[in-house]
């Protein structure tokens, strides 16, 4: 760090009296006098150069948001299409990307490594994740579609398992405190199936892709883009339709981001919705911008934006919060996260109007 000074000279200037004691004490309080200005006069550049490098400091780092992404969700279409980025910056807001991860636990990890600000996760692991005490907060909220296909238990293709009390007895791969294990025991909830009696093996998707092909596991719980691939490149088959209970998906924020630079964050989080609702009402481009981002064919690329649905993401309202805050108590009924997370005060504190 550079250091600046500056010289201050002084003259002093005396006046003879007829008393030489006089001219004495005068001269010695004179001397006072000047030392005292001299230091009022080095503190006050020195303060105020300090605090124009504090406040350049904070301007900088405020001024920058970093977004974390996985494969195939909203933020990767984002930075394709840059509109985001143009629009930030406007605000004088810089963007950095970071990824793309391959599910969320790793995206979590980043986040809580402070290598990210904000990252786009389902509602399951993220509440894992602030279970397990990683500081993260739940900025804006994709409510749930019912209707979606975009989780789904698959087979192989010649697998002789139908249904899922044909899981009975069955390994089915699915990632640890996530979407598939939710989506599994959700499953066997539904159809009345003890848990204890289908195993689970944890594996990352990267790991669960090859594991379901080779015959390793008997089925997979995942979801999109791995659905589609898996259907239309590996001639896998879904063996559910729809969620049993249906999921939100989340825009995790980083806990001191969002205190620190709350700007930037709601910026970020309304900048993700306007790019999600434009998407809404451009499929094709949708598509596209996923085969160039995932390296698929179209055929894939379309089928996963079909089995997605609309992208539309808010800040949550009440309502949103009383049916998070029943999920994270059913997950730790289930013993899949160690402590009960009060939704309420998870929430980012962003002083956002909720939707409606």
């Amino acid at each position: 760090m550079v250091n600046y000074f500056k010289e201050h000279r002084f003259q002093y200037k005396q006046k003879c009296s007829a008393s030489k004691n006089f001219a004495i004490a005068t001269s010695f309080l004179g001397l006072i006098a000047s030392s005292c200005s001299q230091q009022a006069i080095n503190a006050a550049p020195n303060s105020d150069s300090s605090s124009k490098t504090l406040t350049t400091k904070t301007t900088e780092k405020n001024n920058v948001i970093r977004l974390g992404y996985q494969k195939g969700g909203i933020i990767p279409i984002a930075r394709q299409r840059g509109e985001l980025e143009r629009q930030l910056v406007t605000q004088n807001i810089k963007v950095e990307w970071s990824g793309p991860f391959d599910r969320c636990a790793t995206l979590l990890n980043v986040l809580n490594g402070n290598r990210a600000d904000i990252g786009g996760c389902g509602d399951i692991p993220s509440i894992s994740g602030i279970a397990a005490g990683q500081p993260l907060c739940i900025g804006s909220v994709q409510r749930p579609n019912p209707g979606s296909l975009s989780s789904a238990i698959l087979v192989r293709g010649d697998s002789p398992i139908r249904k899922p009390t044909d899981l009975i007895g069955k390994k089915v791969a699915v990632n640890q405190g996530g979407a598939g294990e939710y989506l599994l025991l959700k499953v066997l909830e539904k159809e009345n199936i003890p848990s204890y009696k289908v195993q689970r093996v944890y594996l990352s998707p990267n790991d669960a892709a090859p594991a379901l092909y080779q015959g390793s596991v008997d089925a997979w719980a995942v979801w999109e883009p791995y659905i589609s691939i898996a259907q239309l490149e590996h001639k896998a088959r879904r063996i559910t339709t729809t969620h049993p209970a249906p999921t939100y998906s989340i825009m995790v924020v980083r806990t001191d981001a969002a205190k620190e630079n709350p700007v930037a964050v709601k910026a970020a989080l309304t900048a993700l919705s306007e790019d999600g609702e434009w998407l809404n009402q451009h499929t094709n481009a949708a598509s596209d911008f996923l085969v160039k981002e995932l390296k698929v064919s179209d055929a894939v690329a379309k089928q996963v934006t079909k089995n997605r649905g609309p992208e539309s993401y808010v800040f949550p309202n009440t309502e949103d919060i009383a049916k998070l805050q029943k999920t994270a108590d059913w997950l730790l009924e289930q013993q899949i996260i160690p402590q009960r997370v009060n939704i309420a005060t998870a929430v980012c504190p962003l002083e956002t109007t909720a939707a409606r």
